[in-house]
């Protein structure tokens, strides 16, 4: 069965399309223009799709237009795991389906996920089954925009810039105290995780998630599909 899966970010739309479990092509759109979406629609003549977004107050009816069995997902769509999450209502649909990616990949493994996107998500799930929560922080752009704009004077800075330690101007100062301040978050959540839980995989998705592979402690995997996988596994759970 070809199904296609639509992750609504808050800067993009990111959509797959898969053969079964096999992810045949990824591509993006813009919230103003969804031209390539549907594109990949009418080229591939998906039978099912799932949506997740973001979005306040989202339509989705041009993708229902073209796909008859279309799930929209939201707190109540049911998922491959259970959850404690106190406040289901609340939690961001990405990132459940993070979750959902990161157990189709390792069935029965506990895990700690990491989405590096627009904010920085820390998720966890135990033995494959229970999800027991995580954390939201601002992600590495949000930071560099936050100095510049709640400051007077500091600049606005890139990941791009040098950010060794000490840094030895106010632009390499800024960028060592941002990406390296985020490296050892992501360092004491994985220490946090080993101790309480035994946790030893790690996986990192998003945007960022590249840049911050190659500065984490091994072992670390790096996966960009990570929610559309785990969109995919979510609509065959409900099919």
């Amino acid at each position: 069965m070809v199904k296609i899966v639509i992750d609504k970010g808050n800067s993009s739309i990111k959509f797959g399309v898969f053969d079964k479990y096999t992810l045949l092509t990824v591509d993006y759109a813009s919230h103003d223009d969804q031209s390539s979406l549907i594109k990949a629609i009418r080229q591939f003549h998906p039978e099912a799709a799932i949506v997740s977004s973001v979005v306040a107050h989202d339509d989705f009816t041009e993708i229902q237009k073209h796909i008859s069995r279309c799930l929209v997902m939201d707190s109540r769509t049911p998922l491959p795991f259970s959850s404690l999450y106190k406040t289901p209502e609340t939690i961001g649909i990405d990132r459940l389906a993070a979750v959902a990616g990161a157990q189709s990949l390792y069935p029965d493994a506990s895990l700690m996920i990491i989405d590096a996107g627009t904010a920085i998500t820390y998720e966890i799930l135990l033995d494959g089954k229970t999800y027991i929560g995580g954390n939201i922080a601002p992600g590495l752009e949000m930071r560099f925009k936050a100095l510049n704009t709640f400051t007077s004077k500091l600049p606005m800075v890139s990941k791009l810039e040098n950010h060794g330690f000490p840094g030895l101007s106010t632009n390499e100062a800024i960028a060592s105290g941002v990406i390296n301040g985020m490296v050892f978050e992501m360092e004491g959540y994985r220490a946090i995780c080993q101790e309480k839980w035994a946790i030893n995989k790690t996986i990192i998705t998003g945007g960022d998630s590249d840049f911050f592979a190659r500065k984490l402690k091994k072992p670390i995997f790096a996966n960009q599909n990570l929610v559309l996988l785990g969109l995919n596994r979510i609509l065959d759970y409900n099919a």
